[in-house]
């Protein structure tokens, strides 16, 4: 076979690949082409979503010991979001769009802060709290696991860089199912989700803080249910 046919041949199948790779955009055969057949369709998901509730389980581990807690989990675009804490003690996140909250129900003081100066470790969920795009969000973003109809996503929060040395999505059927989020002093914040429910009818009241009156809100650099 000559030169000449030899690099017929080589164009044609490269231009044969190609087609395939705009064609059929799930082939694993393309370069980059899962990740952005992923992160299109989970960003197609969560951007036709308006509200979320989920029930939670949160792990905690730092330097030996570890801390289990459940709860449920409301979202509401844009910006809303409850953590309610139900195990093993009942405690409360939550933010209105504006202002992000911490408190302990029946304590007489709480914690309060901008939600444009919020740096906590729920911060990976803000993405989906407005118009979702992963690969927007989210620096140094690949596939670390794909398999049985489950990927986990592996990437750091694009400005946290500082505080978190990496963030793991579990993702399936569309949903990010699991987080796995582990900050630089090695500590690690796991969360489980189950039991979602998508655009359901979730009034604004739900978003505000449900203390006594006299209550007092402590300006706060740093909310960090722990």
């Amino acid at each position: 076979m000559s030169t000449r046919q030899l690099s017929i041949r080589t164009f044609a199948a490269r231009s044969a690949l190609l087609l395939i790779c705009s064609v059929a955009i799930g082939n694993r055969a393309c370069a980059d082409t899962p990740l952005k057949a992923i992160t299109d369709a989970v960003d197609r998901h969560y951007n036709s979503v308006t509200t979320m509730s989920a029930d939670f389980t949160e792990t905690y581990t730092s330097a030996g010991t570890t801390r289990n807690e459940s709860g449920t989990l409301l979202l509401k675009k844009p910006g809303k979001m409850l953590w309610n804490y139900t195990a093993p003690r009942a405690k409360v996140f939550l933010s209105d769009g504006k202002t992000a909250y911490f408190y302990v129900p029946g304590e007489p003081q709480g914690r309060k802060m901008p939600m444009k100066n919020l740096d906590d470790f729920r911060s990976p969920l803000r993405y989906l709290l407005g118009h979702t795009k992963l690969q927007k969000e989210f620096q140094s973003l690949k596939i670390i696991s794909d398999s049985a109809g489950t990927t986990v996503l592996q990437g750091i929060p694009k400005g946290m860089s500082q505080q978190i040395s990496t963030v793991q999505l579990t993702i399936r059927d569309n949903n990010i199912i699991a987080i796995r989020i582990e900050q630089i002093d090695g500590s690690v914040t796991a969360f489980a989700f189950s039991n979602e429910h998508d655009n359901l009818t979730i009034p604004d009241s739900k978003f505000r803080a449900d203390v006594p009156p006299g209550t007092h809100w402590i300006e706060s650099s740093q909310l960090d249910a722990q």
